[in-house]
């Protein structure tokens, strides 16, 4: 299968799937032998990837200076840093908003 696929279903993953987009998909033959593609999503906080229903996606095929380009970009993207815990967001001054 192509190293790259395009989103054509998105509905269970609005958020980290855009639907017509080209996404890089790892290769993991325990998640294809279950109907399942390992994909680098919206979501950079892993560089893994995570698994989706083979359903959701289409093989393509894409020239060689754009197969380039993709992974050049997804190598220069920087991982996101975690969400901090709730207890250190930090939410203004002590006592802002109250009266």
């Amino acid at each position: 299968m192509s190293a790259f696929v395009i989103c054509i279903d998105n509905r269970s993953n609005p958020a980290n799937l855009i639907l017509g987009k080209v996404y890089r998909m790892l290769p993991d033959a325990k998640a294809q032998a279950h109907n399942m593609l390992r994909i680098i999503d919206e979501d950079t906080s892993v560089s893994d990837g995570y698994l989706y229903p083979s359903a959701m996606f289409a093989p393509i095929a894409l020239p060689e200076v754009a197969r380039r380009v993709l992974m050049a970009l997804q190598a220069a993207e920087p991982m996101q840093p975690p969400m901090p815990e709730s207890s250190q967001i930090w939410n203004g001054p002590a006592g802002a908003g109250t009266p």
